[in-house]
């Protein structure tokens, strides 16, 4: 088993690690929007979802998989109001993968996350 840390406070204040990965699986953490070079958080929900993705396939690349490899994903967003700005960037980032999803409405731990995105990776 391997764990994979981004260097977030994060993951070391709630203790945990932004991806695990066991045999063919890689399973990456609920990420949100935080751009963790400059600590900011856009005000955009588009934005948060573009950030989240970077920092997942930055940390499924580190892993050995690709985007493609996402076999699941769950969305939580915070409002239903987002729905229309974030659709267009979670089929853009998730066209090639198509994988199983869910999306719940629900508050997150900070009130500037709007969005946050966990996924599982399965490599053959």
């Amino acid at each position: 088993m391997r764990r994979i840390s981004t260097g977030s406070p994060f993951e070391t204040a709630f203790g945990y690690s932004r991806a695990v990965v066991k045999g063919p699986w890689c399973f990456v953490s609920g990420t949100t929007g935080y751009d963790y070079a400059a600590m900011a958080m856009p005000d955009s929900p588009a934005e948060q979802a573009r950030n989240a993705f970077a920092t997942i396939f930055a940390t499924l690349a580190e892993a050995g998989f690709v985007p493609e490899d996402i076999v699941r994903v769950q969305y939580t967003i915070t409002d239903t109001a987002f729905l229309d700005e974030v659709v267009p960037v979670l089929g853009e980032a998730m066209k090639h993968a198509l994988p199983a999803a869910a999306m719940v409405v629900a508050g997150l731990i900070k009130p500037e996350m709007k969005i946050e995105i966990e996924v599982t990776a399965y490599r053959e």
